[in-house]
């Protein structure tokens, strides 16, 4: 059901990942880094390309192109990935004829960005033919300056609970064995296992750490159909990054995981709706049962669904049971490009904003997923609709997550046309929000401060 949290696993350092596909195909979602020499024949590239041509870097947004500035630009954050864009040419700007211009036989690249960043602008490119679609991933631009890398992001989540930097996977390996012998029965942690050992889920590596946030799978199928659904891609034109749950856990199996979990973490969260399911709704009746479990035997930790929001009444009876917060994702909040997105299946744009609403006055904490484009996201009627939902639902946190979705396709199949002069920034809607709500959190990762200092 999640449409593209960008939580893959990243590497130490900043890696040369190759092509796109290859990386798709062979390793996703734990990404098989290539040697550094390529990196260093990638800076070789790019600097010939600036120094012979004067040429100047691009941007691009709903297929316009932009030129960047050093403003636009940061460096290359530790655990980021830089991949070739087969079937595309780079473009960039050239200050002496004043126009973009693609570079003949120079394939493009773009920056796959660590969790807490936003892109702000997609790699600049024009297709050469017609190329397969893009895996899903996002794709930031990048360019050289001053001989190193940099890209068009904004940081808006300094935790590091997703920084592959500070997770000793020895320790995750050992303590993966260790909990297997404490609960041999539990079906769910021999999942967590697998998503954190074979597919480098942050949070699964994170619960046999005794960190952050543990999650919760249960549910194996979905009630809408994702166009970047990481779990489930039908068609088969592009790879899904994980695959699904392929069963129900019991609600004593949640609750042994969950109230392990609390006990050992400073913290601690304890999640549904992840990565490696579908919608956490549908199984309303066996997650409800394991958090009157957990609050049975607890009041401590923060209990979190994240979830498409399809069931009003759903969300109503898990708060009720002892739900502490709710994160709903979205794409935009106009019904037209929510449903086009979503595709869903028994349940409407209406639902959602019901169950926000029901959350709402369950003096539940509400966190919106908002799944950031570059060109749609920030632009003038999605931004002013964007203002107006935020004052009639009062919400409290917005996570400014990049939608993993090939940056052409999403605006062609969603039939959105955008004016340049209609783009107001990422970086400059994120600031303008953080004066206009000054008492809504904006950040990446779910929250415990902010949930728990509600509870109080």
């Amino acid at each position: 059901m999640r449409g593209g949290p960008g939580s893959n696993d990243y590497g130490k350092g900043q890696k040369i990942s190759g092509d796109a596909f290859q990386v798709n195909r062979e390793a996703a979602p734990a990404i098989r880094h290539f040697p550094d020499a390529l990196g260093k024949r990638l800076q070789g590239i790019m600097k010939r390309s600036r120094e012979d041509n004067l040429l100047e870097p691009a941007g691009m947004k709903a297929g316009r192109f932009f030129k960047l500035s050093a403003g636009d630009l940061i460096k290359l954050p530790p655990g980021s990935d830089i991949f070739k864009l087969p079937s595309r040419e780079a473009v960039v700007y050239d200050p002496v004829s004043l126009k973009f211009v693609s570079q003949k036989g120079r394939i493009a690249i773009a920056a796959f960005l660590p969790p807490g960043y936003t892109v702000t602008y997609n790699s600049a490119y024009k297709e050469i033919g017609k190329p397969r679609k893009l895996p899903l991933f996002a794709y930031a631009a990048c360019a050289l300056r001053h001989g190193d890398i940099y890209t068009a992001a904004v940081r808006v989540d300094v935790s590091p609970c997703h920084d592959s930097r500070f997770m000793d996977m020895r320790l995750v390996e050992t303590n993966a064995r260790k909990f297997l012998k404490i609960f041999p029965k539990n079906s769910l942690i021999r999942h967590l296992k697998n998503c954190a050992l074979c597919y480098g889920c942050p949070n699964a590596k994170n619960f046999f750490l005794n960190k952050y946030e543990a999650p919760l799978p249960t549910s194996p199928s979905c009630n809408a159909q994702c166009a970047g659904c990481i779990s489930y891609q039908p068609d088969g034109q592009i790879r899904q990054t994980q695959p699904r749950i392929k069963f129900i856990p019991s609600p004593e199996e949640i609750a042994q995981i969950a109230l392990f979990h609390i006990k050992n973490t400073k913290n601690p969260i304890v999640s549904f709706g992840q990565g490696c399911e579908g919608e956490p709704l549908l199984c309303a009746g066996i997650i409800e049962k394991a958090i009157k479990l957990i609050r049975k035997a607890t009041s401590k930790g923060v209990i979190n669904i994240n979830t498409n929001a399809s069931s009003p009444e759903a969300v109503a009876r898990l708060f009720d049971a002892g739900l502490d917060s709710i994160r709903v994702s979205l794409n935009s909040v106009r019904q037209k490009f929510y449903t086009s997105y979503y595709n869903p299946m028994g349940y409407s744009f209406g639902d959602v904003a019901k169950s926000i609403d029901i959350a709402k006055k369950k003096k539940g904490f509400v966190s919106i997923n908002y799944l950031t484009v570059p060109g749609f996201t920030d632009s003038k009627d999605e931004f002013t609709a964007f203002k107006k939902f935020l004052v009639i639902y009062g919400i409290d946190m917005i996570q400014w997550r990049n939608l993993n979705y090939d940056p052409l396709r999403y605006f062609k199949e969603m039939n959105i046309k955008p004016n340049a002069s209609d783009m107001l920034g990422i970086k400059e809607i994120i600031d303008l929000l953080k004066k206009e709500f000054p008492k809504v959190r904006m950040g990446y990762f779910n929250t415990y401060e902010g949930v728990n200092s509600r509870r109080v």
